[in-house]
């Protein structure tokens, strides 16, 4: 089954539910093999320096305590029945509730914002009624423009953290697992071994991310349901065996009682204790592949009791071994007869918990280049049917060097456990605050229960937060410096990009300027299209007047196209193309605003140039069509064109996937609120509609029927159209060329040694060992056309 169909759904009760079961199954090895993995490492960790385990067992019990508490609150309580419900439009993560609040209210920074993006049909969900309360924080978030900074160098920290657990992750969960050889061969052997087997697994499991996750994905399941089967027998087994009695550790009495007898050095363990719930944000940020229903199933019904038994077991077993107390690992609590089985069992399953995390880094990594705040990167799609499956070759191999990098440096569980903790808990802090901001913004309820929900989990968080923040010296340093560099990155980049978009805003030219210049420089038209790439919605863009100004010749047809992000996880395909005219219908200019999702599919340069030319063909035929009141343009007064604004910008419209191969009549009637054109076809399943957008949003409904016309019967406008379409076969027969500014950025003069220090030397270093807007739309090299452009920002 696809994980890309989210919603996959029978045609009866039964189906339903079949469905959400196989779905449920199949989240086992996507979203909870790094949760599943951390029985092996969470004791030892905690163990590792702070406390020490005694003969009283106050210190078992208490952790055990702390354990199932931690659990049960965090992933099951916070993230199964309160997060998993602030999807965006069923998608998950940190930047799909940046999105949702974007949407909601007036905060994002994304440059080209359009009124017409409100009417695509992912973009705002209905929602119950504002209330006083949440209008007035959503007054105060729109009125401070510091606010939208912060909101997103926050978004940006979460991120951030998120790609550092991507890199500690797979390390910790593959050295705990291999560790487990200790117990098969001596220590001198077994420090010797350790070490090149961890890293041997870790470049062979980024060496295989180009085939993508589903070409192994079959395997995934099968092996953390027999790892959370495996882990859960023998709990059950040792606390039958052991101390049936362990149970009584889940009263919160025994946190207290463990605290008292600890004070700061039980305070400062909990940096360990915090490890039970790693890949617990996976549960929300791969819900688009799945449900709330099978991820909520897996995890209350599977996962969680999983855990507990094997917590519970684990305890049991070590607080009859007091003799251990120097060795607090997962596999002395295992029977010796099933110990390489179960060893095998924990290394495949720590495998499994490292692809989940990095495919979850690639993802995140994608999301934040769609929307201009990563620099670009080649992006893989590893499979035709899943869009959530994607490779990036260069961040896999940072990642690669990285992990080994790591593993050789910290050499412990303890130092990883450190490192790997202070990330999980920064993640969860940032969704907690995204989190009470959609409670108040999305979902319109009182901003007391959404403080009531920051105050509770935020000082569970901020407690652990804390531990790990004290074992800054010993490892985790590690994700605060990945993430300061990350930030650095991210925003310098974020920051220049909007400041090119203004630099592009204030020194667009009109096209009657442009049309001017044509008599004096003998502008000529050669055979062919001519696709000049551009951030701008409207207006002509400077790069292509000192085109024309230094070669006066342009193609013959002529499109800017805009590939711009929306705050939107997808763009339906019928709803991607926003197509208007620039000029007369005479100059063959156009207009097109190629929009997409954080998650969607871009096309490869092929399959977009042919789509962009079906595009084009059906404006023109319901442009010409459209009953709008015609004028004659001065220049041209035996052609008949449509209606034109002074900026010399028509009206755009949405073109979808229609037919409009047939000769029409039509007819028009007023509607409420939206312009929809349909073309007749036998069967009303064929109907596709097209949305415009007027310039004062007046929308009406015109239907087209079908009819056939004598040849002596054809409109003026039919032959009109008829040209203009012939016109636009002949280019696109003549062959395409992509028109692209090669920009080169610099600080004005008298601005400060920071923003010249981010422009002139971080960003212009970033652009230059990147890759180019050529490379990331595979332009072919014989068909690329660059402009030099010298931006002073």
């Amino acid at each position: 089954m696809d994980l890309g169909d989210k919603k996959c759904r029978g045609n009866s009760e039964k189906d339903s539910w079949r469905t959400t079961l196989v779905l449920a199954y199949q989240s086992l090895g996507v979203v909870y093999g790094d949760l599943s993995i951390s029985p092996i490492y969470v004791y030892k960790s905690t163990f590792a320096a702070d406390i020490h385990h005694s003969e009283t067992n106050e210190e078992i019990l208490g952790v055990l305590s702390f354990v199932f508490w931690t659990l049960t609150l965090v992933p099951l309580f916070k993230y199964v029945f309160i997060v998993l419900r602030a999807d965006d439009n069923g998608e998950g993560g940190t930047f799909a509730l940046y999105s949702s609040i974007c949407r909601h209210a007036k905060v994002s920074l994304l440059p080209n914002r359009q009124i017409a993006d409100e009417s695509l049909s992912t973009y705002k969900l209905t929602q119950p009624p504002e209330s006083e309360n949440s209008s007035k924080v959503k007054r105060l978030l729109e009125k401070h423009k510091t606010l939208h900074t912060a909101l997103l160098i926050l978004v940006l920290i979460g991120t951030c953290m998120v790609i550092g657990d991507g890199l500690l992750t797979p390390v910790i969960s593959v050295f705990s697992a291999v560790s487990g050889l200790e117990l098969s061969m001596s220590k001198k052997h077994h420090e010797y071994a350790v070490i090149p087997i961890t890293c041997f697994i870790l470049v062979c499991l980024f060496a295989l991310q180009h085939y993508g996750t589903h070409r192994v994905g079959f395997l995934f399941a099968p092996i953390v349901l027999l790892w959370l089967l495996c882990i859960s027998g023998l709990g059950l087994y040792n606390i039958i065996h052991w101390n049936p009695h362990v149970y009584k550790a889940l009263s919160p009495y025994y946190m207290y009682k463990f605290l008292k007898k600890t004070k700061t050095r039980g305070w400062m363990s909990l940096g360990g204790i915090l490890l039970c719930i790693t890949g617990s944000e996976a549960m929300f940020a791969d819900l688009g592949h799945f449900s709330y229903a099978a991820i909520q199933i897996a995890f209350s019904f599977l996962v969680y009791p999983a855990l507990i038994l094997a917590y519970m077991g684990q305890a049991a077993f070590l607080s009859k071994h007091h003799e251990m107390a120097d060795d607090i690992s997962y596999y002395v609590s295992v029977p010796e007869h099933v110990r390489w089985p179960v060893l095998v069992i924990a290394i495949l399953a720590s495998v499994v918990g490292g692809q989940a995390i990095i495919s979850g880094t690639f993802s995140i990594i994608n999301q934040s280049q769609s929307l201009g705040c990563f620099p670009r990167v080649k992006v893989v799609h590893t499979s035709d049917k899943k869009h959530g499956q994607i490779y990036i070759p260069e961040i896999n191999w940072i990642l690669m060097v990285l992990c080994i990098a790591v593993t050789i440096g910290f050499r412990d569980t303890k130092h990883m456990g450190n490192a790997s903790g202070l990330a999980v808990m920064a993640v969860m802090l940032v969704t907690t605050c995204l989190t009470s901001l959609v409670i108040i913004l999305c979902w319109h309820k009182p901003p007391i229960l959404a403080l009531c929900f920051l105050l509770f989990f935020g000082s569970i968080e901020l407690l652990y937060f804390s531990a790990s923040l004290v074992k800054f010296r010993e490892g985790a340093w590690l994700p605060i410096l990945l993430a300061l560099f990350l930030v650095t990155i991210m925003f310098v980049w974020h920051y220049a990009t909007t400041k090119k978009y203004e630099y592009d805003l204030q020194n667009k030219v009109s096209l009657e300027w442009l049309l001017a210049l044509g008599p004096s420089l003998g502008i000529s038209r050669v055979p062919g299209i001519g696709l000049v790439f551009t951030d701008l919605t409207s207006g002509i863009p400077a790069n292509f007047s000192r085109f024309v100004t230094n070669l006066p010749a342009f193609h013959r047809i002529l499109v800017f196209v805009c590939v711009k992000a929306v705050p939107v996880p997808y763009v339906p395909p019928a709803e991607r193309y926003l197509m208007g005219r620039v000029g007369p219908a005479s100059l063959r200019s156009y207009r097109c605003i190629v929009r997409y999702g954080y998650r969607d599919v871009h096309q490869d340069v092929d399959s977009f140039e042919s789509d962009l030319v079906n595009r084009i063909a059906d404006f023109i035929r319901y442009d010409w069509s459209r009953p709008e009141p015609t004028t004659v343009d001065p220049g041209h007064e035996d052609e008949l064109v449509p209606s034109s604004r002074s900026s010399g910008e028509y009206r755009l419209a949405v073109i979808g996937n229609s037919d409009f191969s047939a000769t029409r009549a039509f007819e028009s009637e007023e509607s409420m609120q939206q312009i929809s054109v349909s073309v007749g076809f036998p069967t009303i399943e064929s109907i596709t509609d097209i949305v415009e957008m007027g310039p004062q949003f007046q929308r009406r409904q015109v239907t087209f029927a079908i009819d056939d016309h004598n040849e002596s019967d054809i409109d003026p406008k039919e032959v009109q159209m008829r040209e203009e379409l012939h016109d636009l076969l002949d280019a696109q027969q003549s062959g395409t060329a992509f028109i692209l500014g090669h920009s080169h950025v610099k600080a004005k003069q008298g601005s400060g040694v920071g923003k010249r220090l981010a422009i002139n030397f971080a960003y212009n270093f970033l652009r230059r060992n990147c890759r180019g807007p050529d490379v990331v739309l595979k332009v072919p090299p014989a068909s690329l056309l660059e402009v030099g452009m010298v931006y002073i920002v």
